[in-house]
């Protein structure tokens, strides 16, 4: 690990406390990027307490992780999107609710892209009570699982749909909503993640709807049994925002869920997407 940032481990499986470092560090030092991306790898999350990164500051280090996700959305700042459940600042807040559940970030593209490689989210408002952001390891998870099962899941598929998660939110669709969840495309993946480094994780989450070739309850049972592990109360790192923080987390190797909070609450937290370059197989 590299002395340009320390990193100071927040649990067992998932989770650093970052220091070192400032915003203007952050912005402008490549070694720091490189730093951070290194630490990613090994920790999962990285925990930066009150670094006031501006908003720009936050889309110039994101770029120098790779490239971003600038699709025109509710920020002055290209870059950068409104995680919020007020609809004056986002008006798709109402699928930001899903949010409460276990999920990883692009299982459900809509062209076949990779999943994003890292996320960074900046606090700008805290909520009163609720909203904290909780991570597990989904390499851990496959660390976790005896020889026989690792054999039997890697031979396994799973088709991940926007319906699936969005379901816990509303169980009860109206017709017209229920189409406009199937338009998003459903993608089938291995529940087993093979990267290029050798290293293995499960692909999880409540978007994962069922394994193909098992019967559906049967395998609905596995998915949800599986995340359950995943994301024991010892395995997971659960972060309590304050104005000024900011997370970074390899959405890759990590599921992660917020913590429900009040529909009015001011939460507003900033994020910036680094697109990913590994296909998911």
């Amino acid at each position: 690990m590299t002395t340009t940032i320390t990193c100071t481990p927040l649990s067992a499986t998932v989770g650093a406390e970052v220091g070192g470092v400032d915003a203007e560090r952050m912005a402008h030092d490549d070694a720091v990027a490189g730093a951070v991306l290194e630490a990613l790898e090994q920790y999962g999350v990285l925990v930066f307490r009150s670094l006031h990164l501006a908003p720009e500051a936050q889309v110039a280090f994101s770029r120098r992780l790779g490239e971003i996700d600038c699709e025109p959305g509710h920020h002055p700042v290209r870059g950068i999107y409104r995680v919020t459940l007020d609809k004056s600042k986002n008006a798709s807040a109402d699928y930001l609710k899903a949010t409460f559940e276990w999920h990883m970030d692009g299982a459900t593209p809509l062209h076949g892209e990779p999943p994003q490689k890292a996320t960074v989210l900046s606090a700008k408002e805290v909520a009163a009570s609720g909203g904290e952001t909780e991570f597990a390891s989904t390499y851990a998870a496959y660390d976790l699982l005896g020889a026989e099962d690792k054999e039997r899941f890697g031979a396994l598929r799973v088709v991940h749909a926007l319906e699936a998660s969005q379901r816990r939110v509303t169980p009860d669709p109206t017709p017209e909503l229920l189409e406009q969840w199937r338009k998003r495309p459903t993608s089938t993946h291995p529940l087993v993640w093979t990267r290029r480094t050798g290293r293995r994780s499960l692909v999880i989450g409540v978007h994962a709807d069922h394994v193909v070739g098992m019967d559906t309850g049967e395998g609905r049972e596995l998915l949800e049994e599986l995340l359950d592990r995943a994301t024991a109360p010892g395995r997971v790192y659960r972060h309590r925002w304050s104005v000024g923080d900011t997370v970074i987390w390899d959405n890759t190797g990590v599921v992660h869920r917020a913590a429900p909070y009040p529909p009015n609450s001011s939460r507003e937290l900033l994020r910036t997407t680094v697109f990913g370059d590994e296909p998911i197989r």
